[in-house]
């Protein structure tokens, strides 16, 4: 203990490790939703609510309000990875544009990052119109690079969504004294800067979004867990949802259903948030505005000032857990406390003696090529949206709405987009999938350290090794 009374392990006295998420408590936990009473029956059954089967279920009674629309969720609406996340509501796609392309071509992949820049404001005009109070500032992204490698991945980066139709209004690069005039990096020797990203609290959105569901109409049951999902029903133990159209909308939770274990692979990411910054802290970070912050490195990080002036800042922990398993609740390991915690003073050195406050992780859903899904068979009812690793803010939104117009079955400019109908490969059986995921980011953590210590001008080549394995 030092004289201040401040712990000596960089953790502060009331730390917390776990509890789903930081976010819920700042914002205050969520009132119990009653449980399924029994077998039902409904228009639309949306097993799942976090933010892809909430959207869903908003645009669904948005235009045809007399739907009969269920929710099953097995905790609380926003239990995973929508309540858990680092806040960013940006542009960002996941995956291989040139999988979208190959079905779709070029044009049909800018008509989808065009999409992804409106579901922002999308998203940000329906918290505005439905009185949903989320912290919501728009003040972009910046990626910084600090180092010649990562400053070679920025100029990469640059020309590639040039390629895919950005323009000077998407992105900007910004030398090392641009940067810090926005937010001080230590090392910094410059970014890419995109103003479509806007800094979000993850808990007042999910359940802002909760609430405005049901004020519409749509019933919601917790503590409901679904054990199968076939055509036209949802089986729970506490009885069946009998509806001709089922949802799956797990994300990284998919991997729960039977079947589903190889399909989306659930990959965890951690995050720890410190106590708010002294004044002399923050004026010495300068993070004056709301700008997100990520970087260039492999085994990147991603970070938001909140509200209340602290650094919320993530990364990968244990990558995969063998078998598919997950988390209890959130909490991490120390290792992986420590290690962000580490990355954060290295960031911001005039942080060093502001402890830690919080800890959590949660998981996400990756397909076998990385590449995002919505998919509704007209046939059997059954309809599914996923696979965002770790862009789903946004992707939430577009993807929910997209569900909403196939279910309704119009044809729209979103129902056309190159993510509708994808069909991927499951991953490896075990313990194949899991030596695959340990040894890319092993890959990837040694390239980091060689590219910041050796000076490297370029990707490191175990980089390139650890794409290959990924199928990126």
């Amino acid at each position: 203990m030092s004289p201040d009374g401040r712990t000596t392990s960089g953790l502060a006295n009331d730390f917390v490790n776990g509890s789903v998420s930081f976010w819920y408590r700042a914002a205050g936990w969520p009132e119990s939703r009653p449980a399924l009473p029994g077998s039902l029956e409904a228009d639309v059954c949306i097993v799942g609510a976090g933010l892809t089967g909430l959207w869903a279920a908003y645009y669904l009674k948005r235009e045809q309000p007399d739907l009969r629309i269920v929710m099953l969720e097995k905790e609380f609406a926003g239990f995973g990875a929508s309540g858990r996340n680092g806040g960013w509501l940006s542009a960002e796609l996941a995956g291989s544009r040139d999988a979208y392309a190959s079905t779709h071509g070029h044009d049909g992949v800018v008509a989808l990052m065009r999409a992804m820049r409106g579901a922002v404001d999308e998203v940000i005009g329906v918290t505005k119109s439905e009185g949903i109070d989320a912290d919501i500032v728009k003040d972009g992204v910046l990626h910084v690079a600090r180092n010649q490698a990562q400053m070679g991945r920025l100029r990469e980066s640059l020309e590639y969504e040039r390629s895919w139709g950005a323009t000077e209004d998407d992105f900007v690069v910004l030398t090392g004294d641009e940067s810090n005039a926005r937010i001080r990096v230590e090392r910094a020797m410059g970014a890419l800067f995109t103003p479509h990203c806007a800094r979000v609290q993850p808990a007042k959105l999910v359940q802002g979004l909760a609430r405005v569901v049901e004020g519409m109409g749509v019933a919601i049951y917790e503590q409901t867990e679904v054990t199968d999902i076939k055509a036209g029903r949802a089986i729970t133990a506490r009885g069946d949802v009998r509806a001709p159209v089922v949802l799956r909308c797990l994300e990284g939770f998919t991997a729960t259903m039977p079947g589903q274990r190889r399909a989306w692979l659930p990959m965890n990411s951690s995050m720890v948030v410190t106590e708010p910054l002294p004044d002399s802290v923050l004026q010495q970070v300068g993070w004056k505005g709301a700008e997100l912050l990520g970087d260039y490195a492999h085994g990147y990080m991603y970070a938001q000032r909140t509200a209340d002036n602290r650094i919320a800042l993530g990364g990968r922990g244990i990558p995969y857990r063998y078998g598919s398993a997950l988390d209890h609740r959130g909490a991490t390991q120390q290792w992986t406390i420590d290690a962000l915690g580490a990355l954060v003073r290295d960031m911001f050195p005039a942080t060093r003696d502001v402890q830690i406050e919080h800890a959590w992780c949660g998981v996400l859903g990756v397909p076998r090529d990385w590449t995002a899904t919505v998919d509704f068979d007209r046939a059997s009812g059954l309809g599914t949206a996923g696979g965002y690793v770790g862009s789903g803010l946004t992707t939430t939104n577009l993807a929910g709405h997209t569900l909403a117009d196939l279910v309704l079955k119009r044809d729209t400019a979103l129902t056309r987009l190159p993510w509708v109908g994808r069909r991927v490969r499951k991953w490896e059986p075990e313990p194949l999938r899991w030596l695959g995921v340990q040894a890319m980011y092993a890959l990837y953590r040694t390239a980091d350290r060689r590219e910041s210590t050796r000076g490297l001008a370029g990707t490191s080549g175990l980089a390139r090794i650890a794409n290959k394995i990924t199928g990126r």
